[in-house]
């Protein structure tokens, strides 16, 4: 039989006629919530001994580091896209092209026109450029977009494949007289 000390005591009070008895938490149960308690607040105070390393605060801040080392390691292997030489080979694929093309026609089409003419945007088919005409300054206006003209930077939508292609289709579009073009715009660039 059980000591008395260790069952269930009925407490004096009386509710509407119900009546609990005291039983108190196993103390295994005690111990781990107050060791929570213990946890949570060495946790909340960043001590080093809880969790690996210095603190949860100096392993954010070394992953913060080590995503930004290596988000600028992926910028270096793809400083401004293609070479001035790479672009002027794409010119001369018709893959590239192709794809420059298609590319051209659902973004670049509603202001520059589906031939290059000059609608919201500049004409591409003259010798006049606002942004120069060389291929390494085609592919900067592309990418980086000129917003206090309405031009979006398209370096981050399009994909460096499709940004190249299309910098290579416009430099091909330069003297191929559409039919009412735009009035030049820029200064005049010989070829």
């Amino acid at each position: 039989m059980p000591d008395k000390n260790e069952q269930d005591h009925i407490l004096e009070h009386n509710y509407d006629g119900i009546q609990e008895y005291d039983n108190p938490m196993p103390r295994w149960w005690v111990y781990i919530f107050w060791a929570t308690i213990v946890f949570s607040v060495l946790y909340w105070l960043n001590v080093p001994v809880i969790g690996k390393g210095r603190g949860r605060i100096a392993d954010y801040e070394r992953d913060m580091a080590a995503a930004a080392a290596a988000s600028a390691r992926l910028a270096a292997t793809q400083p401004g896209g293609a070479s001035p030489e790479q672009l002027a080979a794409l010119a001369k694929d018709p893959a590239a092209l192709a794809l420059g093309k298609q590319t051209f026609a659902q973004n670049c089409a509603a202001c520059h026109r589906a031939d290059g003419g000059g609608q919201i945007g500049p004409n591409l088919t003259d010798d006049a450029w606002l942004h120069g005409a060389a291929l390494e300054q085609i592919h900067k206006t592309v990418a980086d977009g000129v917003l206090e003209k309405g031009m979006p930077p398209w370096g981050k939508v399009l994909k460096p494949a499709q940004l190249d292609a299309v910098v290579a289709y416009v430099s091909t579009l330069r003297g191929t007289n559409p039919p009412n073009p735009k009035a030049p715009q820029g200064e005049m660039v010989p070829r």
